[in-house]
Parts: C-alpha cells; sequence; structure tokens
C-alpha cells in the first residue's frame, strides 16, 4: 500500500495507533484510548452505492474512516467529511493526508445542526451518516468525550442528522445510515419527515440465531414510496470467524482500485 510514510512522524502523535485497514488498503490513525472506529463503519461503507463523479458528504465523519473507504471508489467525486469534535476533526485530516487523498477528501469542522453555515442546499449527490443511537437518558454515559459523543445523542439527534441530509442532498440523492435494529421505526418514520424515502433496507445479526441488531437503510431524497427489503447479513458463524458473506464484503472493499496514484 502507499502511504505518507516520510510525514509519518509528524502526522502521529502520542497517544494514537496506526491501524491497517482493508488489508493494508488504508492506513487510519487512531486514540488508544477514545474513540475508534467499528465495523459499523464498514458495513456502512460497504453498503453505499455510487454513480459515476457522485460528490459525497459523510455527516459526523469521525475519524474519517468512511470518508476514507468511499473516496477509493472510481466512481466517487468529491468527499466532504463534517465533524463537530476538534479533536476528531484534527485526526481526520491527518489520515487524509497520510493515505494521500488531499485531492479527494476535504473535512470541515462545524455542526450539522448548522449545517447551512458550510455547505448550501442542494449541495451532494449522497450522503452517508452512523449517527449517535442512543438517548441521552438510556444507558451510562461514557466518561470519555469522544465516546459519549458518539454513542449518545449530547451534540446531535436522529432527526439533526437527517434534516442535515435532507437539507444538503439535491433532489432524488441518497442518504445512507446504520441505526440500531430496536429503533428502526423512529428511523423510517424520519425519513419520510426529512423528506428522504426509504428505498433499500437490510437486517445485519451477529449470528444466524439472534435477532437483528443494526438495520442499513438507504433513502432517496423526494423518492416514490416502494421498498426493497434484503436478506439478511450475518456477521458471525457459530465458530466466531465471519461469515461468507461478511468475507465478500472485506473482500470487495479490499479490491477498490485506488483513486489516487
Amino acid at each position: 500500500m502507499k502511504y505518507n510514510s516520510h510525514n509519518l512522524s509528524t502526522l502521529k502523535k502520542d497517544g494514537e495507533t496506526m491501524d491497517e485497514l482493508l488489508g493494508g488498503r488504508l492506513v487510519v490513525l487512531q486514540k488508544e484510548k477514545g474513540y475508534r472506529f467499528s465495523l459499523d463503519s464498514l458495513l456502512l461503507a460497504s453498503f453505499v452505492r455510487l454513480k459515476k463523479g457522485d460528490s459525497v458528504i459523510d455527516l459526523g465523519t469521525g475519524s474519517g474512516v468512511v470518508s476514507l473507504i468511499t473516496a477509493q471508489r472510481k466512481e466517487c467525486g468529491k468527499v466532504a467529511g463534517i465533524e463537530i469534535q476538534e479533536e476528531l476533526v484534527d485526526m481526520a485530516r491527518r489520515n487524509v493526508v497520510l493515505n494521500g487523498l488531499q485531492e479527494k477528501i476535504e473535512i470541515f469542522q462545524g455542526d450539522i445542526k448548522r449545517i447551512e453555515d458550510i455547505f448550501g442546499s442542494q449541495t451532494f449527490e449522497v450522503a452517508v451518516f452512523n449517527p449517535p443511537y442512543r438517548k441521552m437518558r438510556s444507558g451510562r454515559i461514557n466518561p470519555d468525550e469522544q465516546k459519549s459523543i458518539a454513542r449518545h445523542e449530547i451534540r446531535g439527534t436522529l432527526r439533526d442528522f437527517l434534516k442535515a441530509s435532507g437539507y444538503v442532498l439535491k433532489r432524488a440523492g441518497r442518504a445512507y445510515v446504520i441505526y440500531p435494529a430496536t429503533r428502526m421505526v423512529g428511523l423510517l418514520a424520519g425519513m419520510r419527515e426529512a423528506g428522504i424515502e426509504p428505498k433499500r433496507m437490510q437486517m445485519v445479526h451477529s449470528h444466524y440465531t439472534t435477532r437483528g441488531e443494526f438495520v442499513l437503510v438507504e433513502g432517496t431524497k423526494g423518492g416514490r414510496e416502494e421498498m426493497k427489503v434484503f436478506p439478511p447479513l450475518v456477521v458471525y458463524m457459530e465458530s466466531g470467524e465471519y461469515t461468507e458473506a461478511m468475507n465478500r464484503i472485506f473482500k470487495e472493499l479490499s479490491a477498490l482500485p485506488h483513486a489516487v496514484s
């Protein structure tokens, strides 16, 4: 893989790890203790469908993982990531440089609740987001600020993310989201409220015998009513190894052509 190794000493900071992603296609800086990306990001990135030249906005980009993966696709145009936490903005920007994707990705610091301060309306063809999924008074708030903001609706609710998507998406633009299955009704209702019609859906199960944990949904701004429900995606076999379907996802993501040589 190619990355900005000559600048690594200035890009990597104390208390951070440098982890390979997708068989070494990408390298990601993360906090040793703090916010770290999870499998959710890979599932979301693999669910996104792109048309040639699509511009993409990654709402709540975190350390930039979904933006990095999406930008690798040859169909992808420019990618904008927006993140409210200054430390994560800095990390995402360094990850962009580390992977040589400065010509494809730009990271912005800002609040999605005030997205109009940064972007005009109807600016992007695609919006992706993995919003905080726990309500403020549900469960213990993690003492780590990065984790708590990523997991709980402290700085932005699902409705805020959907409203921001509806604002920045062009007519017939697509929104992609991963969200807990237990809150699926609220997600689908919220998408319609934001003018984004759910069009594709897939449940994610940890094992064949367990209940659905997450739901992946694609919606179209101003789309007509009709949704395709795909077969469930199961992550692990009884042995604890990844299923064939998951290995196929990893293989497809790892085989993405480099967008930047």
